[in-house]
C-alpha cells in the first residue's frame, strides 16, 4: 500500500511539475516570450484541440462542397447528371415500347394476322353528295328475309346480345363462376367471377395501365385503357404484376385472385368494362366459362 501511495504521489508531481517555454532570440539570446507549463495542462490542451479540430472537420465535411474533393465522394454534378440521364433513359424506353408496339401491329398486317382497315378519305364524302329524298328505303325481299333469320337467332341465344358492337375480341380475364352479374339497377356496373386464389388474372385486350395502386375499399386495383375508347378494371386482386404506364398484350397476366378491400366476401374478381365513360355488360362480349 505504501508503495501504491508512493507511486501515485510520484506521478501527480510529474503531471503538476511546472516547466517554462522560453523562446529565445537566437543572436542577441533575447529573451522574447515564456511560458508556464505542467504535463497535464499540455494534455488536456493538446486534448481539446483534437476535439475541435474533428468537430470542424466533420461539419466541413456535412454541410460544404469541400466533400467532392475527397476521395469516395460523390460530387453534386454527377448526381444531377446521373437523374437527367435516369429521366432520359426512361423517356426513351417509353417511345421504344411504343416503337415495338408499332413494328408488331406492322408484322401482323403484313403476315395477313389482321386486316388493314385504312379507308380512302374522300370516299367518305360521297354518301353526303347524296339526296336522302331521292333514295327509296323500302326493304327488299332479301332484307326481310334475313331479318327473320337475325330474329329467329336471336330468339334462341343464350346470350343477351348488345345493340352497340365494341368490334374487339376480348380474352377471358379468369375462368370462374359468375357470383354476382351486371345490374345498372343495382349500379352493380360489374361481373364478380368466383376462382381459387392466386389464380392468374389476364389482360382482356392490348392495351396502357392506367392505375396500379391499393385502395381501402377494393383492395389492389387496375385499370387499363384499351382501343376504341374501352377501360377495363380489375379489382379485388391478391397481388398485381404490373405498374401505371406499363404496356401490356391481350392474354398477359397482370395479376392474381385474392380477397383484399373491405367490400370483399371471399376470393373473387370484381371486373368492370367501360366504353366512352359508360359501363357495359362483360358478359355481352367475353365467355367466363
Amino acid at each position: 500500500m505504501a508503495k501504491d501511495k508512493k507511486k501515485r504521489k510520484e506521478i501527480k508531481r510529474k503531471l503538476l511539475h511546472k516547466y517554462r517555454l522560453v523562446i529565445l532570440n537566437e543572436s542577441t539570446f533575447e529573451e522574447k516570450i515564456s511560458f508556464k507549463l505542467n504535463r497535464l495542462n499540455v494534455f488536456v490542451t493538446g486534448t481539446m484541440f483534437i476535439i475541435v479540430l474533428i468537430g470542424i472537420t466533420t461539419l466541413i465535411i456535412a454541410f460544404t462542397p469541400l466533400r467532392e474533393y475527397i476521395p469516395g465522394y460523390s460530387s453534386t454534378k454527377l448526381k444531377r447528371q446521373a437523374t437527367e440521364l435516369t429521366y432520359k433513359t426512361d423517356s426513351l424506353v417509353t417511345v421504344l415500347n411504343y416503337t415495338n408496339r408499332y413494328l408488331d401491329n406492322v408484322r401482323k398486317v403484313l403476315r395477313g394476322d389482321i386486316e388493314n382497315n385504312q379507308t380512302n378519305r374522300d370516299s367518305l364524302f360521297e354518301q353526303y353528295k347524296l339526296d336522302p329524298a331521292s333514295v327509296d328505303l323500302t326493304p327488299i325481299r332479301q332484307d326481310l328475309l334475313l331479318r327473320e333469320e337475325v330474329e329467329l337467332e336471336d330468339k334462341y341465344n343464350l346470350f343477351e346480345r348488345d345493340v352497340e358492337n365494341l368490334g374487339t375480341l376480348f380474352f377471358s380475364p379468369v375462368n370462374g363462376t359468375v357470383s354476382q352479374g351486371f345490374d345498372q339497377k343495382t349500379k352493380h356496373y360489374a361481373v364478380d367471377l368466383v376462382a381459387p386464389k392466386d389464380t392468374p388474372v389476364k389482360s382482356i385486350a392490348d392495351g396502357t395501365v392506367l392505375f396500379a395502386e391499393w385502395t381501402t375499399e377494393t383492395g389492389y386495383v387496375m385499370i387499363i385503357e384499351h382501343q376504341e375508347g374501352i377501360t377495363s378494371v380489375y379489382k379485388h386482386n391478391g397481388s398485381l404484376s404490373k405498374s401505371q404506364g406499363d404496356l401490356v398484350k391481350a392474354g398477359e397476366v397482370i395479376a392474381s385472385i385474392g380477397n383484399t378491400g373491405e367490400l370483399t366476401t371471399g376470393p373473387h374478381l370484381h371486373f368492370e368494362l367501360w366504353r366512352k365513360g359508360k359501363p357495359v355488360n362483360p358478359q355481352n362480349y367475353i365467355d367466363f366459362n
